[in-house]
C-alpha cells in the first residue's frame, strides 16, 4: 500500500474471452499489490462481458457492455471507490474514441499500442492529454525490461561514444499461413484494415522496433525508406517489412519486422554500435546485456546485481528478484504499470512524482509510432527512394 492509503481502482475495456493482451495487462497491473481491478467492459455483448466479470470475481453491477455505461456509472461513485484509471485493450480502431471519452471524464488512461488508428487521431489525442489533468500511458512494454533501461543509460552516459549504427528486428512466424481465415480472433483483427489500420505487421511489431531504437539511442528517426510485402495470398495487410532509417544525430539503422519468419517465436532484438563500444539485447534472453569493445573482451551484464544499480537506478527500480532468478514479459509490463500508478498516486495527492516513476511511454511516443507507420506505408507505396 502506498502513502495514498488505498489501492488504485482499475477498470478495463476489452480483454474478454479469446483475448491475449487483456490477461497480460490484468496480471501485470495487479502484480505489486497496489492496484485492484473493480470494473470492466470486456465485450460489447453484455452477457459475455458479465461472464468474464464473473470469472474475474467482479461485482455484476460494475461489469458493463460499453465504455459509455462504465463512465456514466463509475463517475457517480465516491472517490476511492470509482475507477482511477482504465486500461484500453481493444483493437486499434477503438483506441482513440475510448481514450478521448475517458480523458474528458477525468479518468487516467493506460492504452495498448499502437495508440490510435491514424496520425490525425494521434495529434488530436495529444492535444486532449495536454488540456486534461490526467495521466496517459502507452504500453510499449519492452521499455520496461531492466536491461533495456540499462542499455539506454549506458548510451546516455556516453559509454558507447557517438552512436553510428542500429540494427533492430522483430521476427515472428505465427502468421505464415492464413490463420485469419480459420476464425482465430487474434489473427482476424490484426489483418483487417478496418480494425488494425493502414499497416499489419509494421503496425503490430514494427512500432515496437521503432520505439525501442528511439528509447535506447535517445535519437529520433528523421528519414526512412521502406519495403512492405504481403506474402500470404489474399491477406489485406503487410506481413513483412524492411526499413532503412536515418537518425537525427547522423546514426544509420536497419529495422525489420516479420510475421512470416517460420520458426521464429518472439525474436525482438537490438544491436547498437558506437564509435567506442557496442551492445546487444534479445527479448528471448532478457536478463542479460552484452557490451562489446574494439580490443577488450565481451562483457555480459546480468540483471539484479549491485553493479547495475550503480550505473542505472532505472534498471534497479525495474528489478524485483535477485540475480539468477529470471524476470521477463509480465514483469516488464508490470514495470510500466508500477511507474504509471506511482505517477497517478502523486497526481491524486497533488505531489510531484519521483522522476524515476515518469519513465513510461506517453502520448508523444504514441504519436511517434503513428508517424512511423504512416511514413513507412507512404514510402513503401512511393517510387522515390527516401520519404
Amino acid at each position: 500500500m502506498s502513502a495514498l492509503g488505498r489501492t488504485l481502482k482499475m477498470g478495463m475495456v476489452g480483454g474478454g474471452f479469446g483475448a491475449f493482451i487483456g490477461d497480460v495487462h490484468r496480471r501485470a497491473a495487479l502484480m505489486d499489490g497496489g492496484v485492484e481491478l473493480v470494473a470492466g467492459a470486456f465485450s460489447s455483448d453484455l452477457r459475455r462481458s458479465l461472464d468474464k466479470g464473473r470469472e474475474l470475481l467482479l461485482q455484476s453491477s460494475r461489469v458493463y457492455g460499453s465504455l459509455e455505461s462504465m463512465i456514466e456509472n463509475e463517475s457517480v461513485l465516491p472517490e476511492g471507490e470509482r475507477v482511477d484509471f482504465v486500461s484500453i485493450v481493444t483493437p486499434n480502431h477503438l483506441h482513440y474514441p475510448m481514450a478521448k471519452a475517458l480523458l474528458e471524464a477525468g479518468i487516467h488512461v493506460v492504452c495498448d499500442k499502437p495508440m490510435t488508428f491514424t496520425v490525425e487521431e494521434a495529434r488530436k489525442l495529444k492535444r486532449q492529454v495536454a488540456k486534461s489533468d490526467c495521466v496517459f500511458a502507452l504500453t510499449h512494454n519492452y521499455t520496461g525490461y531492466p536491461m533495456v533501461k540499462l542499455a539506454r543509460d549506458l548510451v546516455r552516459k556516453g559509454e558507447l561514444g557517438r552512436v553510428r549504427k542500429v540494427v533492430a528486428e522483430y521476427p515472428q512466424g505465427w502468421l505464415a499461413t492464413p490463420l485469419e481465415r480459420t476464425g482465430m480472433k487474434q489473427a482476424d483483427w490484426r489483418t483487417d484494415p478496418k480494425r488494425s489500420g493502414a499497416a499489419g505487421c509494421i503496425g503490430d511489431l514494427g512500432t515496437h522496433v521503432e520505439n525501442l531504437t528511439e528509447y535506447i539511442t535517445g535519437q529520433r528517426i528523421i528519414e526512412l525508406t521502406a519495403d512492405l510485402t504481403t506474402f500470404v495470398d489474399r491477406r489485406k495487410l503487410d506481413d513483412d517489412g524492411n526499413v532503412l532509417v536515418r537518425f537525427e544525430d547522423g546514426a544509420r539503422g536497419v529495422l525489420f519486422a516479420s510475421q512470416v519468419s517460420i520458426g521464429e517465436e518472439n525474436g525482438l532484438a537490438i544491436r547498437v554500435y558506437g564509435d567506442l563500444r557496442g551492445l546487444r539485447w534479445r527479448q528471448e534472453a532478457p536478463n542479460t546485456l552484452q557490451v562489446t569493445s574494439l580490443e577488450g573482451p565481451e562483457e555480459v551484464w546480468s540483471r539484479g546485481n549491485g553493479y547495475i544499480e550503480a550505473v542505472s537506478p532505472s534498471a534497479a527500480r525495474a528489478t524485483r528478484l535477485p540475480a539468477g532468478h529470471p524476470e521477463a514479459f509480465y514483469e516488464a509490463f508490470a514495470n510500466i504499470y508500477t511507474n504509471v500508478c506511482d505517477t497517478i498516486r502523486a497526481r491524486i495527492q497533488g505531489e510531484e512524482p519521483d522522476p524515476l516513476a515518469l519513465d513510461f511511454p506517453t502520448v508523444d511516443d504514441g504519436l511517434r509510432g503513428m508517424l512511423f507507420i504512416e511514413t513507412v506505408v507512404k514510402s513503401a507505396r512511393a517510387k522515390q527512394k527516401w520519404t
